[in-house]
Formats: structure tokens, sequence, C-alpha cells
């Protein structure tokens, strides 16, 4: 078994930055993907981000592309997810995952593992 745990979230104001991470443990399986998912209330889930184990393929939503950068250092299993220019419409409870299915062409990506989730709060 994986287990997921998400990190970094807080309150900030529009403009402001965060960074979240998420580390795996447990039984990881190699190259596996990592990503980010957002779920605000009464929406859908979103699927924000994610990145292939060499970080040769990512894919961002249209929604934070410029404003958001993922990245992942493999030695530590932990990805991160930087974000900048945080807008009042990103507030949610950003959920880190970890393996599965992940076509970045496709913009789809179904993961095998789910972390908890972290909230995000910006205020304008």
């Amino acid at each position: 078994q994986v287990q997921v745990v998400e990190s970094g979230g807080g309150l900030v104001q529009a403009g402001g930055s965060l960074r979240l991470s998420c580390t795996a443990s447990g039984r990881t399986f190699p190259n596996y993907v990592m990503g980010w998912f957002r779920q605000a209330p009464g929406q859908e889930r979103e699927f924000v981000s994610a990145t292939t184990w060499s970080g040769e393929s990512t894919y961002y939503a249209d929604s934070v592309k410029g404003r958001f950068t993922i990245s992942r250092d493999n030695a530590k299993n932990t990805a991160y997810l930087q974000m900048n220019n945080l807008k009042p419409e990103d507030t949610a409870v950003y959920l880190c995952a970890v393996d599965g299915e992940f076509n970045s062409g496709g913009g789809y990506y179904y993961p095998t593992f789910w972390g908890q989730g972290t909230q995000v709060t910006v205020s304008s």
C-alpha cells in the first residue's frame, strides 16, 4: 500500500504564492506519475497538473498555465506544486495523486492512490 501526504496549504491574499508538497511512502512503483487535482465546494474535481517520473511529460490545466509549476524530487518520492499569482478562484482542497494512467496530450489522469488533501484559500 502507498501512503500519500500533502502539506503546504494555507491562507494567502490574491497575487500571493504557495508551494504544496506531496510525499509518497510505502510500496511505491518505478516510474510512477505524480499529480495534483483540486476540488472546490459544490464543484467537480479538477485535474490541475501531473508529471511523469522523468519530467519529460507534463500537463497543466488551462486555468493554471503560466502560474503553477509542478516538479518532483524522485530521491525523496516528493512532488511539488509551486503556485504563483494566486486568485480567489484557486481556492479549493488540493489533492495529490500518485501512479495510475496519465496522458498529457489527452489531458487525462486516472490515479491509483490519493492523498487526503490540503486546503488552499485565496482571499480577495
